[in-house]
């Protein structure tokens, strides 16, 4: 029973025995014993009832519209990238490559792979970029560069059983920044091959406004409308793949079946 209901408990038992203040010493006594009695049997009543009335509040909470989904698994992918305050760095290089592995069935994650990177052309991080991301300059120095970290990530994919051709997964981002532009203009400038499992893709923003009929501005928005709190700091990129696949599993439990928005020709 709570402070609350204890409080009011006693008020009314006093206000009882008031009403028959009256008798004697004796019958005010009694009294009060079954004011009380009385006024007990009420409030446990009450919270009883209030309590399952809680229970069946949980109960009765929208059911999940999950439908049966065509990918095994969806890779939530977020890069942080080397910046500048209204001025656009070229080349602009990734910082931080991390992708958060989501089971399609359970909505679980089942694996991270998370790796802060060195840039070679700026190599020191500029005071906007640290504040934008978080990202101090002892984060990447000694980290390896991107041609290494892509080695990594493929070992990763490989030990998660991603590459296998029985086993369809799907990278989700949100918007195409940082598959269509970033990814590619970094390699392109280094030389450097992109895995082809990077050509295609689902920008969660377009599987937002398919849901929602409204298309979102970013991700703060999207979790504001669909009522989720916001976990970590804004800008850093595993932070921003937790925050992303938690938009994802709401769309996907309100019926949303994942698909790419975008396919490299």
């Amino acid at each position: 029973m709570s402070t609350l209901y204890l409080e009011l408990f006693f008020k009314n038992v006093h206000r009882c025995a008031l009403r028959n203040s009256f008798l004697c010493s004796r019958g005010l006594t009694e009294i009060t014993r079954r004011a009380a009695r009385l006024q007990f049997s009420r409030f446990s009543t009450s919270s009883c009832l209030t309590s399952k009335k809680r229970k069946m509040a949980k109960v009765v909470q929208t059911p999940s519209k999950l439908k049966e989904q065509i990918y095994d698994y969806f890779l939530v992918l977020d890069f942080e990238a080397t910046c500048e305050e209204n001025i656009k760095i070229h080349p602009q290089e990734i910082i931080e490559f991390p992708v958060v592995k989501i089971n399609a069935r359970t909505l679980q994650v089942d694996s991270t792979f998370h790796q802060y990177v060195q840039p070679r052309v700026h190599k020191q991080l500029t005071p906007f970029c640290t504040q934008l991301t978080g990202i101090i300059q002892d984060m990447v120095d000694g980290q390896p560069h991107l041609e290494d970290v892509l080695l990594s990530l493929d070992q990763w994919m490989l030990d998660n059983k991603l590459l296998d051709p029985e086993v369809k997964s799907l990278f989700v981002t949100c918007g195409d920044w940082d598959l269509k532009t970033m990814l590619p203009s970094q390699s392109e400038y280094f030389n450097l091959p992109v895995p082809k499992y990077f050509s295609e893709w689902l920008n969660i923003k377009k599987a937002f406004a398919e849901v929602t009929s409204t298309y979102p501005h970013g991700m703060m928005q999207m979790l504001q409308l669909l009522n989720i709190q916001h976990q970590g700091r804004h800008h850093s990129g595993i932070d921003d793949c937790k925050n992303i696949g938690n938009i994802l599993i709401e769309l996907l439990h309100r019926g949303y079946v994942g698909k790419p928005s975008w396919k490299k020709r």
